[in-house]
């Protein structure tokens, strides 16, 4: 089983001002893809704080994939591809170009999504939007490749 961490940016949420009410549906969508969730956090939306968490759960925790949840549009509050980069080795913008362009074909905002997924050790980080219905269509697309992107690796997902 693929082991996932999720990371939901949003400083409301951290704060208490507002409810976190992706996690439910959330993990309801990763056990119907037969993803393990290893960990859920929760950040502010700080591009120091995103990295820290980011490079702690690869460095503690090495799940297959993070998946980071809301920071990957135009407010000046989103940080998420930026903290992506200050923690991966390796960029993989073919991810993110392939949810957006599969999501441009039902929402024309998606061309405002800067998403992007790379490598830090033997994990995979990728970025989604912070809606849960954003989160399964950006799945949908990628969840083909994801235990081959896995394994290949090297953290193999199957034991």
């Amino acid at each position: 089983m693929i082991r996932v961490a999720v990371v939901v940016i949003s400083s409301k949420i951290e704060s208490g001002q507002n409810p976190d009410e992706n996690r439910q549906p959330l993990e309801r969508i990763l056990t119907n893809h037969q993803l393990t969730l290893l960990s859920y956090d929760v950040v502010a939306d700080d591009r120091q704080a995103i990295s820290r968490q980011l490079f702690t759960l690869c460095e503690v925790s090495a799940p297959h994939i993070i998946l980071t949840l809301g920071g990957t549009g135009v407010r000046p509050t989103d940080w998420a591809p930026e903290a992506t980069r200050d923690v991966i080795e390796k960029e993989i913008p073919g991810i993110g170009e392939a949810m957006r362009a599969e999501s441009l074909k039902t929402v024309k905002t998606a061309m405002l999504s800067r998403g992007t997924a790379g490598i830090k050790g033997t994990t995979l980080i990728m970025n989604l939007p912070g809606s849960v219905k954003g989160v399964q269509e950006n799945l949908d697309i990628v969840l083909p490749l994801l235990e081959h992107m896995v394994e290949k690796m090297g953290n193999v997902a199957t034991q």
